[in-house]
């Protein structure tokens, strides 16, 4: 075999005499700064935002806008008076191994967070007025289980759109930067939003800002709505909370 030519630099050494070892190529480079997810900017990775472990608290707050106009006014006018309206957050999921299913104060369909489908809806706000909304915890050590998740919101109670609503959507990885993202003015008669489609590509949990707002026809379900929009395929019964 040959030798190293002559013009070949030493190898380098460390400290006791021996060549150093190669050094390790750069990581990607994670980002730590805040990001707001827009139309023309939808979709962020969240492993790009350093959130690749431990727990994502998905986090809805609302509140009733002051002013309305055009279609919502007459609306917002009477949702204004409802402190009892009710919004539901939910998610669709469906997992590696092709189970799917749904999180939702529905039916106590609240899942659980450390066996599948690594998903659990905190709690049930009411009113919108808890300081910490309405969250849904997803498993970020379990990314690999994941296919794709929709996170959702329906109107429980108290209106017949989110007309006249102020909302807000933000992702807070336990180790990361958080991801956020407003919901435009509602302009249908809708009761159901899907709000985030989370997927896995090649093991990143990427995140789609949806923004969706979608008009059940008549007998059908927002639930069931949601379901053919996206393309779930679950069976539906009714249920109550």
């Amino acid at each position: 075999a040959s030798g190293p030519s002559a013009s070949s630099a030493p190898p380098q050494r460390g400290y006791g005499g021996h060549p150093a070892p190669p050094q390790a190529p750069a990581p990607a480079p994670v980002s730590l700064s805040k990001v707001t997810l827009t139309k023309e900017a939808p979709a962020v990775s969240l492993t790009k935002q350093g959130g690749t472990s431990g727990t994502l608290r998905v986090n809805l707050n609302w509140e009733v806008r002051k002013q309305f106009k055009g279609w919502g006014q007459k609306l917002g006018r009477a949702l204004a008076q409802h402190a009892d309206l009710d919004l539901d957050l939910g998610a669709l999921f469906e997992l590696a191994d092709g189970r799917k299913g749904v999180v939702q104060a529905i039916g106590n369909t609240f899942g659980a967070l450390h066996q599948p489908p690594y998903i659990h809806l905190d709690g049930d706000d009411r009113t919108g007025a808890s300081a910490s909304g309405e969250n849904l915890s997803i498993n970020l050590d379990r990314v690999q289980d994941f296919r794709r998740i929709l996170v959702f919101v329906t109107i429980y109670d108290g209106a017949r759109s989110f007309a006249g609503l102020n909302a807000t959507v933000t992702l807070q990885p336990q180790f990361g930067a958080p991801v956020e993202f407003f919901l435009d003015e509602c302009d249908v008669p809708s009761p159901v939003c899907a709000l985030a489609l989370l997927t896995n590509q090649g093991g990143e949990l990427v995140v789609q800002r949806e923004a969706r707002y979608l008009v059940p026809e008549r007998g059908v379900s927002p639930q069931r709505t949601l379901d053919y929009a996206y393309g779930w395929g679950l069976q539906w019964t009714p249920g109550r909370k």
